[in-house]
């Protein structure tokens, strides 16, 4: 297990520009929701994710999604990746990378046989997707039989769902489109964007 502890909520941003996600960072300093998943099919992924790392590293915690293959799990980790999160079951290879480089492990499972794979393999967190098509019922009763889990779910939460979720075991959670206007991030508004990480904030019992 590597040491890093994850907070309650990691935002996830897909698709835009370094100084787009250097604009989002910022905001998160000093919150609670001082976590950021660049995903690494966005425009210049890695270059923003070393990015965040120099600027805001010591003050917001910084990794890479999408990881699908070890390539891309070598690449996040030379940016400087905290953590990897994949949408797929990670490989013994990209495990093994991790390890090598203290980099946290969320890869994807939906089964409860994949979510005890992934944990029987060293995941540190599994992260549950897309939970939106399961529900937060389903996190309750995958951990009767299974027992408390490090479970992160991801794909259709948002604002007003996630605390829903937590109430059913969750421990963690990746929300991307469910936080921010669009709008906002691509034009770097500080001010709506700050509004947007103080209403999920708020939304969430810490």
């Amino acid at each position: 297990m590597s040491e890093l502890v994850l907070p309650k909520v990691t935002v996830i941003l897909r698709g835009y520009e370094t100084k787009q996600v250097l604009s989002v960072v910022e905001q998160l300093v000093g919150t609670r929701v001082n976590s950021i998943e660049v995903a690494s099919n966005s425009p210049h992924a890695m270059e923003s994710i070393a990015a965040a790392r120099k600027e805001f590293g010591t003050e917001v915690h910084v990794g890479a999604g999408t990881v699908k293959n070890a390539e891309i799990a070598r690449r996040a980790i030379d940016a400087g990746a905290e953590f990897m999160l994949s949408p797929i079951m990670f490989t013994p290879e990209i495990f093994s990378l991790a390890r090598e480089a203290g980099v946290i492990t969320v890869p994807a499972a939906f089964s409860p046989t994949e979510i005890q794979q992934m944990i029987d393999m060293g995941a540190d967190i599994v992260k549950v997707f897309p939970a939106g098509q399961l529900g937060p019922d389903y996190i309750k009763a995958v951990q009767a039989p299974l027992g408390k889990l490090p479970l992160m779910v991801v794909g259709g939460v948002n604002v007003d769902n996630v605390q829903s979720y937590f109430d059913k075991g969750a421990t963690y959670a990746g929300i991307g489109s469910g936080i921010f206007d669009p709008a906002d991030i691509e034009a770097c508004d500080a001010a709506n964007l700050a509004a947007s990480v103080r209403r999920l904030e708020e939304s969430v019992v810490w």
